[in-house]
């Protein structure tokens, strides 16, 4: 009986989890925009995290991608309104940072449309792209998400944990920030795995990256770069 759910188990979540990201099975990446980044931001927003970064970003002329979890954008409407004011794509993080291993394909779409009907009542618009906790997909995933977009990265830099320290960090952003990357990064250390503190190293880090290297790329949202992916496609 174990052995069979053990089984289940590897078959429903693992197995369609490291196929479709080695494969690049309905999601998206990177791009091969030349010029041109994505900086996206996991778990927030947070109250004190996410408005520094957002000065941050107005002032390098920086458009992010913040995949915000609906619990916490439901308790910070200003800084959801705000990020699409300054012109962020906001995107879907499920309304509770739970992994779609441990959620049925009828779950997950709860999960999207609670988090996106939240939004949807604070801005106006629709978020249409999602990305899903810790990267985690299912064998009914495609389906669970529908209609939305399933955006993955192209480097993860492992920036929840405090240990890892800025020095570190700013190395990793110049390492894996190339044309058409799409960088994970996270501006809430709430979520489960995570250091409260870890997006202090996060900010400072990025801080340091776009004033030593400002012009260098064109840091766009994921919106961008899907688009020009896809219209160069064509």
């Amino acid at each position: 009986m174990v052995l069979t759910i053990i089984s289940l188990f590897i078959v429903y979540s693992i197995i369609p989890t490291i196929a479709i990201r080695s494969l690049s099975i309905g999601i998206f990446k990177k791009s091969h925009t030349k010029g041109q980044a994505s900086l996206t931001f996991d778990d927030g927003p947070d109250q004190l995290y996410t408005p520094m970064l957002l000065d941050l970003f107005k002032k390098y002329n920086v458009k992010a991608t913040f995949f915000v979890v609906g619990e916490h954008a439901k308790k910070n409407p200003d800084i959801i309104k705000r990020m699409h004011e300054e012109g962020h794509t906001i995107g879907i993080h499920h309304y509770k940072h739970v992994s779609n291993w441990f959620l049925m394909p009828w779950q997950v779409r709860k999960q999207c449309k609670m988090t996106a009907d939240l939004i949807e009542s604070m801005i106006g618009v629709r978020p249409i792209y999602y990305r899903p906790p810790w990267g985690h997909l299912n064998l009914f995933i495609h389906w669970g998400a529908k209609p939305f977009r399933l955006i993955l990265w192209s480097a993860i830099l492992g920036d929840w944990k405090l240990s890892l320290g800025k020095d570190r960090l700013k190395k990793r952003l110049q390492e894996h920030i190339k044309d058409g990357a799409v960088i994970v990064l996270h501006d809430n250390g709430e979520n489960p795995g995570a250091d409260e503190r870890a997006p202090e190293n996060t900010i400072s880090a990025v801080t340091e990256y776009l004033e030593e290297n400002h012009g260098k790329y064109d840091f766009v949202s994921v919106h961008t770069l899907y688009e020009d992916e896809h219209r160069n496609r064509v």
